[in-house]
C-alpha cells in the first residue's frame, strides 16, 4: 500500500500512531472524503473483492465505493498503521426492523485497542466516530445510537427526532474473511432485487453536514437543514459528481 497516497486521497495530516484518537480522526476523514457509491453497478462493472483492487479504484482512481470497498480498504490501512483489525458480517435491516437479510450483506470493523470497536465507514448516513463495542446508548455528532446484544448477534440502531428508533444492522463477532463476502457482494451487482441497482446514489459526509446525489435529486444538509433540489441532463449529474465528490467525468458511462 503507497500509504502517503492513501492519506493524501484522505487529506489526512493528523498523527499514525495506533491510539483511539488517530482511529478517531481516521475515521472521520475517511467519511468525508471517500464516498458510498454505486457507479460501478450502475455501469456493469464488475467489482473485485481485493485490497489492491480497492486502492486502485479508490485512491489511484480518485473513486468511492460499495460498503465491502470501503471498509475493507480502511481495513487495509489500519493494520499498515499498527491497529488490530478483524472481518464481522451484518445484516442490514429492511424499512427499520430487526435485520432478516443473509449474513455478509454488510462487512464491519471491529478494532482492538485497550477496548473493543465497532468501525465503519461504508453504510452512509451512519456513526461518525467508532463507537465502543458495549451495550447502551452513545452519542457522536449530536445523534444517538443503541447497540443491543440479543444471543450471539448484536444490532445497531438509530434514534431519529421523532422518537424512533430503527435498527440499522445486526453483527456478529464472529471473525471472518474477505473472501467470505464474495457471493452476497455479487448478489447486490447483478440481482434485479438488490436495491443498490435501482438508482444513482452517492453520498458522503461533510464537515457541517452530508450531501447526496439519488437518482435525479441533489441533498444537502448542513447545520440541521435540508436542501434538495430536482436535476436536469445526465451532463449536470458529471458535473455534480465531479464538484462535490471529485468522481471523474466519464465514470457515469457504461463500460
Amino acid at each position: 500500500m503507497e500509504l502517503g497516497l492513501y492519506l493524501q486521497r484522505m487529506g489526512y495530516r493528523g498523527s499514525l500512531q495506533p491510539t483511539l484518537e488517530a482511529l478517531r480522526s481516521l475515521h472521520i476523514q475517511h467519511l468525508e472524503a471517500l464516498p458510498f457509491e454505486n457507479l460501478d453497478v450502475l455501469g456493469h462493472r464488475p467489482i473485485v473483492l481485493d485490497e489492491e483492487a480497492f486502492f486502485d479504484k479508490l485512491v489511484r482512481g480518485n473513486r468511492g465505493g460499495l460498503r465491502h470497498e470501503l471498509n475493507g480498504l480502511f481495513a487495509a490501512l489500519l493494520r499498515t498503521l499498527g491497529f488490530q483489525v478483524t472481518y464481522l458480517s451484518a445484516r442490514v435491516s429492511a424499512a427499520g426492523e430487526w435485520p432478516t437479510a443473509p449474513e455478509f450483506d454488510h462487512l464491519v470493523l471491529e478494532v482492538a485497542l485497550e477496548e473493543r470497536w465497532l468501525v465503519d465507514v461504508g453504510f452512509g448516513d451512519s456513526f461518525d466516530e467508532p463507537l465502543p463495542l458495549v451495550a447502551g446508548r452513545w452519542p457522536t455528532a449530536g445523534r444517538m445510537f443503541v447497540l443491543e446484544r440479543r444471543g450471539e448477534e448484536w444490532g445497531l440502531a438509530r434514534e431519529e427526532p421523532d422518537g424512533t428508533c430503527p435498527w440499522l444492522y445486526a453483527f456478529s463477532r464472529v471473525p471472518r474473511r474477505l473472501e467470505d463476502f464474495a457471493e452476497r457482494c455479487q448478489y447486490h451487482q447483478s440481482s434485479p432485487d438488490s436495491s443498490l441497482g435501482w438508482e444513482l446514489l452517492c453520498t458522503r459526509k461533510t464537515p457541517r453536514g452530508r450531501v447526496t446525489l439519488q437518482g435525479d435529486r441533489l441533498i444537502l444538509t448542513e447545520g440541521g437543514q435540508r436542501m434538495e433540489r430536482v436535476l436536469g441532463v445526465t451532463e449536470e449529474r458529471e458535473q455534480l459528481l465531479l464538484s462535490h465528490f471529485g468522481i471523474p467525468p466519464g465514470t457515469l458511462g457504461s463500460r
